[in-house]
């Protein structure tokens, strides 16, 4: 029995440390860490939980990199990080008791536009081009985060992708808008963590299996990223994208019993 939970520990450090390094560059980290976490058989509100225990460790250190080298805005992230913080929370909540399965070709959907759209625009985010924000366009940018943030708590996979789109938009290079996206991610996956607590849906052992691999490639991602500049975060970004839009799809069908 102790052989095997090492065994099962060290599997989830290794993937940990794999979707550390991925998700501080472009997201999409629980793509790896969460089928990983699956595979132990805990209920999946659990796995839900103990993943975004790791996933705070992860996208945490990730932030403190960035914000070290000026890359994290708190200026106008802190007008919307008490927000995400309460309305992540609330989808972790609802998370409990509603399967997120529905939810599923909406994302898909939301997945293939934002891979178009960064496809397509080849110069998008090569350079920082960010206007200063007031009114109404302050309070669309502030719903579209909190919108964001509720996906997060409730379901999760390709948040961080969505996060670094949205900074696209107002106009972040891609390095800038990593920097930024893990910071509002790192509130969001500690709002989610407070709840799954909460209702005891978190299992420490895993999860913390789990988030000593995020922190070492958290670090290793994050200063890999800021080395070699916006050019190696789109093409990561466009990776992942095809990715997560590819195993979503696949899952999708799976459950409809398509294939």
């Amino acid at each position: 029995m102790m052989e095997s939970e090492l065994l099962i520990g060290g599997i989830l450090f290794f993937t940990g440390a794999l979707a550390g390094f991925i998700d501080s560059i472009v997201g999409g980290g629980g793509l790896i860490s969460l089928p990983a976490i699956m595979l132990t058989n805990l209920p999946i509100a659990t796995c839900l939980g103990t993943n975004k225990l790791s996933s705070v460790f992860g996208s945490g250190t990730a932030m403190i990199n960035f914000a070290k080298n000026g890359l994290v805005n708190w200026s106008f992230l802190k007008w919307i990080m008490p927000f995400t913080l309460i309305v992540s929370m609330t989808g972790a909540y609802i998370a409990v008791y509603v399967p997120p399965t529905f939810l599923k070709p909406v994302i898909i959907a939301l997945l293939l536009v934002v891979l178009v759209i960064v496809v397509m625009k080849k110069d998008w985010g090569a350079i920082y081009q960010v206007e200063r924000m007031h009114g109404w366009k302050l309070v669309a940018y502030m719903g579209m985060a909190i919108i964001i943030a509720l996906y997060d708590g409730f379901m999760g996979p390709g948040t961080g992708m969505f996060l670094i789109f949205y900074f696209l938009f107002m106009g972040y290079d891609f390095l800038g808008a990593s920097g930024n996206a893990k910071a509002l991610n790192t509130v969001s996956n500690f709002g989610s963590l407070v709840v799954f607590m909460m209702m005891d849906q978190v299992h420490y052992g895993y999860g913390l299996a789990v988030a000593a691999g995020q922190i070492i490639g958290a670090t290793t991602g994050s200063k890999l990223a800021m080395a070699k500049g916006a050019g190696l975060v789109r093409v990561l970004f466009i990776t992942m994208s095809l990715a997560m839009l590819l195993k979503l799809t696949y899952d999708y069908l799976l459950s409809q019993g398509i294939i």
